[in-house]
This record gives structure tokens, sequence and C-alpha cells, in this order.
């Protein structure tokens, strides 16, 4: 992919070069034109080598957009080729236990066990569930609603670059701390805010490749490698060679 994006970086030069030389050349045409008379034999040679030369440029310029072009449409394919793989590898990945170092992450769902902790301060086993389900539900209708959006804009240190964080002024954040307490919060707050990075337009919980060591999206090479480390586990357990 590195390789691609600097090929279509030199070739993007040369067309730019090759549209300059042509543009120097019609003027240089138009310069011998204008030099005297087209009946004169030597000015006629001058013109017949420019019209030769933009030419054989303009036929240049056109195999070069053609390769631009060429190398565009392999690009795009080659990025949705890797997207239905990393999909494909999610779907595989998805019963895997958590504990393993590479899964998948539910990017923006809500964890509901500081809704329960809270509850079970307040009431008995049975109520608490009831009651915290209940909170649970209310706030994953919050999370999918694209009105609510609170965060904030900071400017960043030594420079121009501003960041979106958590604004702690929001209404519904500050009643959620004061009514549940501040893990129920922690809880919402990286919610929405996975929800904000990764389907700020859907507003829905997606399926993410996760490296749970490191605590980031990985990569669709490590999660091929961990799924192959994976298949060789088995075939020891199973006796396969």
């Amino acid at each position: 992919l590195h390789n691609r994006i600097i090929q279509l970086e030199k070739q993007l030069d040369q067309k730019q070069a090759l549209e300059l030389e042509i543009e120097q050349l019609r003027g240089s045409l138009n310069v011998i034109r204008h030099m005297g008379d087209e009946d004169d034999k030597e000015v006629l040679q001058k013109i017949e080598a420019s019209l030769k030369d933009l030419r054989e440029k303009e036929g240049e310029l056109e195999d070069l957009e053609a390769l631009n072009q060429t190398l565009i449409v392999s690009e795009r394919k080659s990025n949705d080729e890797l997207q239905d793989a990393r999909k494909e590898l999610i779907n595989g990945l998805k019963e895997i236990s958590r504990r393993a170092n590479i899964g998948v992450k539910r990017m923006g769902e809500l964890d509901g066990k500081p809704f329960l902790e809270a509850m079970k301060r307040r009431y008995n086993e049975e109520l608490a569930e009831e009651r915290a389900s209940e909170m649970c539900s209310l706030w994953e209708e919050y999370l999918k609603d694209p009105d609510w959006h609170p965060f904030k804009r900071i400017k960043l240190e030594g420079g121009e670059e501003y960041q979106e964080v958590i604004d702690d002024e929001d209404e519904k954040l500050r009643d959620l701390k004061a009514e549940m307490g501040n893990e129920a919060y922690k809880s919402v707050t990286l919610a929405i805010k996975e929800i904000n990075e990764y389907n700020p337009s859907g507003r829905y919980v997606i399926s993410e490749l996760w490296n749970y060591r490191e605590g980031r999206k990985a990569s669709l090479k490590e999660g091929v490698e961990f799924l192959l480390e994976l298949w060789e586990t088995v075939k020891r357990r199973r006796g396969m060679t």
C-alpha cells in the first residue's frame, strides 16, 4: 500500500512536469509563428519540430493519465479487499475469549456492571438488576441520539489544532455522576468516546479488531498472525501435523 502511494505521487509529479513542458512548447510555438513569414523555410522547420515535440508530450501525458487512472482503480480495489478481509476476520474472532491478546471489541457498547453495583447499594438483588437494566436501556438510547453530543473543543498547546474532549458540564453527565457514581459515569463517557471515534454518523455499536494487550485497534496483520497461532495450537492439541 505504501509503495502504491509513493508510485502515485511520482506519477503526479511527472504529470505536472509534462503539463508544464506542454505549456512551454505551446508558448515557444507562438513565439516562432510571430518571428517571421511562415513561408520561410527555417521558420517552418522550427514550427514543425515544435509541433512534433508537442504531440509527443501530449501523447505521453495521455499515457500517464491512463496509468494514473489504472493505479487509482487498483488502489480502490485493494482497499475494498482489505476491508472485506478485516470484516471476515472480525466475524471469525467474535467468539474468541477476551483474555486473548487479539480479539473483537464492541466499540460504543455500554458496560452495565457499574449500574448494577450502584443499584445494589440501594435495592435487593432482584430489584437492583431490574433497575440497572432500565438505566442501561435509557443510557443506550442517549448514546444513539445524534442530537446528544457531550463534547467540547479545546485548543492544543503550541498550535492552532483543536481536540474534542468530554464536556464535564453536560447536564446529562452531571446528573449521571451525581445519581449513579463515578464508575457509571466512566462507563458512559468511554462508550460515547468510542462511538464518536468509530461510528459518529451511525451512532450504534460496531465490532472492531482489537489489541487488548496494548489497548488499541489491531492491524489486519496482527489479526491474521493471531489466527494462525491459534490454528497451530489447535493442531498440536489434536495431534495434527
